[in-house]
C-alpha cells in the first residue's frame, strides 16, 4: 500500500536527477563533436555541437550545484545526501562545508570548475580548442557518470545526490507518513567544522580540474602532430595548475594545523601524499618544458610528466573515494560501489597516454646532441628525476593497500609513517634545494666554466655562515639532515636573491621563478624546524593524570607527562606562564574551553603578558569519543598550540530521550545515612543541620483511603541550611493491612530526601533514612599545549612561492602572445 509522506518536496529532486542525466548525454555529445572537429578540421559544424554540448553541460552542471545547496540550506532531510551531511543547527558557512563533504558534492565540485575551465578555453585556446576540449570533455564525461545513480544491468552506475533517504535506507521509521517532524540530519564531520574547510576544498578540486588542460596540450599536441606548439600554449596553464593545487595543499596544512589534533601541518596520511606527488610531477614538469624551449632537449621527459600528473590525479582519486585506504587514512572517503568506474577512468587516460607516445614514438622531437653539464637544462632534468623518483618512493609506500587488494600480500605500512617518509623525503629535499639554487648560475646551452665557479663561491660562503647562525639559534645541530636542510633552503634562497637582484638593473620579468624558489627555499626551512624543534610546555612532571583510561597506547597525545590537569578557578604553574581553567561556554555541538595564559615576571611577580585560548571539543561516540579542536596564540617568531584532551562529563552532554521505566527517583542521591532519633533531636547534613520536631498523628495521603487498624503518621521535619534559611518536610510512614510503607519528601532546595521508615517503640525510636545529593563536581579538563619555533616561515614561504608563480604566469602568458605562439583562428 503506498504511502502519502507528510512534508516530502520531491520536485527538487526530480529536477535535478533530470540535469544530472542532461550533464552526462550533454558532455558524452560535446566529447563526440569536438572529436570529430579534430579530425575534420575543415568541417565547422562539428566544433559547433561541441561548444553546443559543452554550453548544455555547463547550464546542467550549474543546475544541480544550486538545487543540491537549495536542499541543504532548506534542510529537506527526504533526501539521503542532505540528511547525512547537514543538520538544522549548522551556521551557513557550514552549511558550505556540508556541500562537499560527500563524494557526489566533491564530484560536482570538480565538474563546476571544469565547466568553468573550459569556459576559459572556449574563448583562449583558438585552434587548439577541439583537441584540447576533447580530452577535458571526456573527463567530464567520467565525473558525470559519477552522479547518474541509475541501475544498469543490475549494476549502480554512479551515486545520486538525490536519492531519496527513503529510498537509500530500510527502517520503520518509514511507515510513518508523518516522518520527517522525527528526524533531522546526521550533522557534519566534527573535523570539517572550520572555516578553513570553506575555501580548501574549492582551491584543492580547482588545482585537481586544472591538471586535465595540461595533459589536455600534451595530447592534442601528440595528436595533431604539433609537438613543439604544444609546449608554450601550456605552459602558463602548467604553471597555473602548479599554484592552486599547491595552494589548495598548503590550505589543507592551514587546516590541519588549526583543526586537526595531531599537532602538526603534515603528518604523511596517504590522502596528503597522493595529493602532492601530481604536484610534484607536473613541477617537474614544468622545469623540463622550460628546458626544451631553450634548448631543445628533454621533449619527451615533458611530455610524459605532463601526462602522467592528471594520471596520478585520477589514481589518487581512486585511492581516496575507493575505500582501500580507510584503515591507513583517517580522512579518505568510504566506497559507494563505484571502484569500476574509477579505475576504468583511470585506466582510459592511461592508455591514451601510453597509446599517443607509442603511435607518435618515431615523429616525436629527438635531441641532437647531449646536454652540456654546466647548462641549465642539464640540471633542471636531473631535478626533475629527483622529484620523480621522490614521488616513486611516496606512491609505492601509499598503494601498499593497493598491492595487497591485488595480488592477496600482507605488507604492512610502516609503523611510524612520519618518519619512514621524513628519511626519504628529507634526502630529496637536500638534493632539489641544492639543485635549485646550482642551476641559477647557469645559463642555457652553456656556462663558462670558470664564471660558473667565481659567482657560485660568495654565495656558498655566506649561506654557510648563515645556516650555522640559523642551526645555532634553533637548535638544529642534533641531526645531520637538519643541518644539510637549513644548509641547502639557505643556499637556495640566497643564490635566488641574487637573481632578485639583477631585477634591479630592470628585469623584473624574469624573476617570477627566483621568487618562487625563494619562498619554496623558505617553506621547507620553516617545516624543519617547526617540525624539528617544536616543544611541548605542558611537562607535568608526576607523569600521572588522575582520569579514567587517559593515556591510550599509541596515542601521543594522552600521554600523562605531557598534559596538564586543571580545575576551573585553581592556576597552575606551567613554566613561564600561569594557566587558569576560567569556565567554558556552548556553541552545539561544541564546547569551548577558555584557558587564560598569565607570563609572569620572575623577579617582581607581576603579569607581563595575559591572552586566553578557547581549544574546543565535542564528545562524538562515532569518531570515538572527545574530538578537540586545537587553538593557537600567533607570535612572529612562535606559536602557542592548545589542544583539550580530556573533560568532565558536564551538563552539557545531550539528555537521553529514551527514559528507563525503571527508575526510582534516588539514582542522583548518595547512598543514605539511617538514623534512630527522637523528638527534639539535631542532625547535621553537609550543608546545615536539621530538627525533629514532632510526629503528625493526623497525617493524610490523597486517593489512599484508610480503614480501622491502619496507622499513618508524619514526621515534621524542620531543614535549617548554613545560610540560616529554613525549609519544612514531612515523610510519612504508613501501616495498612499489616505492611509497611514509607512516603518521602524532598527539600530539593538543599538537594536531601527524607525517609519516615519505622517506627520502633521497644527503643522508643523513630527510623529515618536520609538522601544527600553529591556536592556538584568541580569542572576540570586536561590539555596539552605544544610551541612551535619559527612557523611563520612555513606560511611565509606558501604565499612568496605563490606570488612568484603568479609572476612566472603573467610572464609566459606575454611572451607566448608577443612571439604569436598562441595563435589565432
Amino acid at each position: 500500500m503506498d504511502i502519502n509522506y507528510v512534508g516530502e518536496n520531491l520536485l527538487p529532486g526530480k529536477i535535478g536527477q533530470f540535469f544530472v542525466i542532461l550533464s552526462f548525454g550533454a558532455a558524452l555529445f560535446s566529447l563526440i563533436s569536438y572529436f570529430f572537429a579534430t579530425q575534420n578540421p575543415d568541417e565547422k559544424s562539428w566544433k559547433k555541437m561541441g561548444r553546443i554540448g559543452f554550453v548544455l553541460n555547463a547550464i546542467s552542471v550549474l543546475t544541480i550545484g544550486s538545487l543540491l545547496f537549495y536542499m541543504i540550506y532548506n534542510h529537506m532531510f527526504e533526501y539521503y545526501y542532505v540528511w547525512s551531511h547537514s543538520d538544522t543547527s549548522l551556521p551557513t558557512h557550514y552549511i558550505i562545508s556540508s556541500f562537499w563533504e560527500g563524494q557526489e558534492g566533491s564530484f560536482w565540485l570538480w565538474m563546476f570548475w571544469q565547466m568553468v575551465l573550459g569556459s576559459v578555453l572556449l574563448f583562449r585556446a583558438k585552434s587548439w580548442e577541439s583537441p584540447v576540449m576533447t580530452f577535458v570533455m571526456l573527463c567530464q564525461t567520467f565525473l558525470a557518470s559519477m552522479l547518474i545513480g541509475v541501475e544498469i544491468f543490475g549494476n549502480r552506475l554512479g551515486s545520486s545526490p538525490f536519492i531519496l533517504l527513503r529510498d537509500a535506507m530500510d527502517a520503520p521509521i518509514f511507515k510513518d507518513p508523518n516522518y520527517l517532524s522525527m528526524i533531522d540530519g546526521k550533522g557534519l564531520n566534527a573535523l570539517l567544522q572550520n572555516y578553513w574547510m570553506v575555501i580548501h576544498p574549492p582551491t584543492l578540486f580547482l588545482g585537481f580540474a586544472s591538471m586535465i588542460i595540461p595533459f589536455a596540450y600534451a595530447a592534442a599536441g601528440l595528436w595533431t602532430r604539433r609537438f613543439k606548439e604544444w609546449t608554450s600554449a601550456g605552459l602558463p596553464w602548467a604553471l597555473f595548475a602548479v599554484m592552486i593545487l599547491g595552494a589548495g595543499i598548503i590550505m589543507g596544512s592551514f587546516w590541519a594545523y588549526e583543526a586537526l589534533n595531531f599537532g602538526g601541518f603534515w603528518a604523511w596520511d596517504p590522502v596528503e601524499n597522493v595529493s602532492i606527488i601530481p604536484w610534484f610531477t607536473l613541477i617537474a614538469a614544468v622545469h623540463v618544458i622550460l628546458a626544451f624551449r631553450h634548448s631543445g632537449h628533454g621533449y619527451f621527459t615533458a611530455t610524459l610528466l605532463s601526462l602522467i600528473s592528471f594520471v596520478l590525479v585520477i589514481y589518487a582519486s581512486y585511492l581516496t573515494r575507493s575505500g582501500v585506504l580507510g584503515e591507513t587514512s583517517v580522512h579518505s572517503f568510504t566506497t559507494l560501489g563505484m571502484n569500476g568506474q574509477l579505475i576504468a577512468f583511470n585506466l582510459t587516460f592511461l592508455a591514451i597516454m601510453i597509446g599517443l607516445l607509442i603511435w607518435r614514438r618515431k615523429e616525436l622531437p629527438k635531441t641532437q646532441k647531449e646536454e652540456e653539464i654546466y647548462s641549465r637544462e642539464f640540471w633542471l632534468f636531473i631535478g626533475a628525476l629527483v622529484l620523480t623518483v621522490a614521488c616513486v618512493q611516496m606512491i609505492a609506500t601509499t598503494s601498499i593497500p593497493v598491492f595487497n587488494a591485488l595480488f592477496g600480500t600482507k605488507v604492512a605500512p610502516p609503523i611510524d609513517p612520519i618518519a619512514h617518509y621524513n628519511k626519504w623525503q628529507g634526502a630529496f629535499a637536500v638534493v632539489i634545494l641544492l639543485l635549485t639554487a646550482i642551476a641559477q648560475f647557469l645559463k642555457y646551452k652553456r656556462t663558462d666554466a670558470n664564471k660558473f665557479w667565481a659567482s657560485i663561491i660568495a654565495s656558498l660562503i655566506v649561506s654557510i655562515v648563515l645556516a650555522a647562525g640559523a642551526v645555532y639559534l634553533t637548535k638544529t645541530y642534533t641531526n645531520v639532515m637538519y643541518v644539510l636542510i637549513m644548509f641547502t633552503g639557505t643556499f637556495c634562497i640566497i643564490a635566488n636573491i641574487r637573481i632578485l637582484g639583477d631585477a634591479i638593473k630592470g628585469k623584473w620579468k624574469l624573476t617570477g621563478s627566483a621568487v618562487s624558489h625563494i619562498g619554496f627555499g623558505l617553506l621547507v626551512i620553516g617545516a624543519l624546524v617547526a617540525a624539528a624543534t617544536n616543544e611541548v610546555i605542558s611537562v607535568n612532571q608526576s607523569g600521572y593524570i588522575g582520569v579514567k583510561n587517559f593515556g591510550k597506547d599509541g596515542d601521543k597525545f594522552t600521554d600523562p607527562g605531557e598534559n596538564l590537569f586543571l580545575t576551573e578557578g585553581e592556576p597552575v604553574q606551567m613554566g613561564e606562564y600561569r594557566i587558569t581553567y576560567t569556565g567554558d561556554s556552548v556553541a552545539a555541538p561544541n564546547v569551548y574551553y577558555h584557558i587564560k595564559y598569565d607570563r609572569i615576571d620572575e623577579e617582581t611577580g607581576n603579569v607581563k603578558e595575559s591572552f586566553t585560548l578557547s581549544p574546543f571539543a565535542q564528545n562524538n561516540p562515532e569518531m570515538g569519543g572527545l574530538i578537540g579542536t586545537p587553538d593557537t596564540k600567533h607570535y612572529i617568531s612562535h606559536d602557542i598550540y592548545t589542544l583539550i584532551t580530556a573533560a568532565a562529563a558536564d551538563s552539557h552532554a545531550p539528555l537521553n530521550k529514551i527514559q528507563d521505566d525503571k527508575k526510582t527517583g534516588f539514582e542522583d542521591y548518595d547512598e543514605p545515612a539511617t538514623y534512630e532519633v527522637n523528638i527534639g533531636d539535631t542532625l547535621r547534613y553537609r550543608n546545615g543541620i536539621f530538627v525533629i520536631e514532632g510526629v503528625n498523628k493526623e497525617a493524610k495521603l490523597e486517593n489512599i483511603p484508610l480503614k480501622a487498624g491502619d496507622i499513618i503518621v508524619g514526621l515534621k521535619i524542620k531543614v535549617i541550611a548554613s545560610d540560616q534559611k529554613e525549609f519544612n518536610a514531612e515523610p510519612i510512614f504508613l501501616l495498612k493491612d499489616g505492611n509497611a510503607f514509607d512516603f518521602n519528601k524532598d527539600v530539593s532546595e538543599q538537594g536531601l530526601k527524607f525517609r519516615f521508615t519505622n517506627i520502633v517503640p521497644d527503643k522508643d525510636k523513630l527510623e529515618i533514612m536520609v538522601y544527600q545529593k553529591p556536592l556538584p563536581e568541580k569542572k576540570w579538563i586536561v590539555f596539552k599545549a605544544i610551541k612551535f619555533p619559527y612557523i611563520n616561515f612555513f606560511w611565509a614561504g606558501t604565499i612568496i612561492m605563490t606570488i612568484g608563480f603568479i609572476m612566472a604566469i603573467v610572464r609566459r602568458v606575454k611572451e607566448s602572445k608577443s612571439k604569436g605562439q598562441l595563435d589565432t583562428e
